[in-house]
């Protein structure tokens, strides 16, 4: 907690120049600033975070996230692997176990969902994880180059990209240019055969079975696939819960 009570200040002669003082109260705002910046949280400093084993198999990698995942909807996040250390050792490079393609949306950011940290995932993300070049480059550099053993496509409830593609297919109406694009990308997913909100719900599911496909039909990931190297797997966060599930 930030102190309101004012250290005792002497009184300044009058006979100081004003330029004096400007100069002094300027350097000690600076000071003061960089402190604050500087300094580590208490929490930090009082709750040292413990160094888990780095998962290196699909298996591994899949247990870490349900473990993290359990942390995150039980409000017993330990925000791992943020420390001083933890900091200037991944200057020199990064060995993140797990890819996970998600959406853009602002309630589902991966770290926090699985309660991982910094060098632990690598994320891609895109309005309904939708696949172009750049996110299927950006996958397998994560495979190829990082060796990373798991990728984890991952829809959300509610997901307003696959909401609007469900509407323009039922209305005919034409989106703006790139968001069109993106429900040109989802429509293939669409399941006709339910109504309403159940249909953009079904739609969110089956989207994330469609790109999970569409990722292991990949050569090179298949390869790993094959090589017992690389799981590929889909999921879903329900927003009412905070669980994320496999969608098989």
């Amino acid at each position: 907690m930030i102190s309101t009570r004012q250290a005792h200040t002497p009184p300044v002669s009058t006979a100081t120049p004003r330029r004096t003082l400007l100069r002094a109260a300027l350097a000690g705002t600076a000071a003061t600033a960089g402190v604050a910046l500087a300094a580590p949280s208490a929490g930090a400093a009082t709750h040292p975070q413990p160094t888990r084993p780095r998962p290196t198999t699909p298996d591994e990698a899949l247990r870490e996230l349900a473990e993290g995942n359990r942390r995150w909807r039980t409000f017993r996040e330990q925000h791992p692997h943020e420390t001083e250390t933890v900091r200037r050792t991944l200057v020199s490079g990064q060995h993140p176990f797990a890819i996970v393609l998600g959406c853009v949306d602002s309630r589902v950011p991966p770290e926090l969902a699985f309660d991982q940290g910094l060098g632990d995932l690598l994320t891609v993300r895109s309005a309904g994880e939708v696949l172009d070049e750049a996110v299927l480059g950006s996958i397998s550099y994560g495979v190829l180059e990082l060796g990373i053993p798991l990728v984890l496509v991952l829809g959300h409830q509610s997901c307003g990209a696959v909401a609007a593609a469900v509407k323009a297919d039922d209305t005919g109406e034409e989106l703006p240019a790139h968001i069109q694009y993106l429900a040109d990308q989802i429509s293939p997913a669409i399941d006709h055969t339910q109504q309403g909100d159940a249909r953009t719900d079904a739609t969110i599911t089956a989207n994330v079975q469609r790109i999970t496909e569409r990722l292991a039909a990949e050569p090179d990931l298949a390869a790993k696939v094959a090589e017992g190297k690389l799981a590929i797997v889909g999921a879903r966060y329900e927003l009412t819960t905070q669980l994320v599930h496999r969608i098989d």
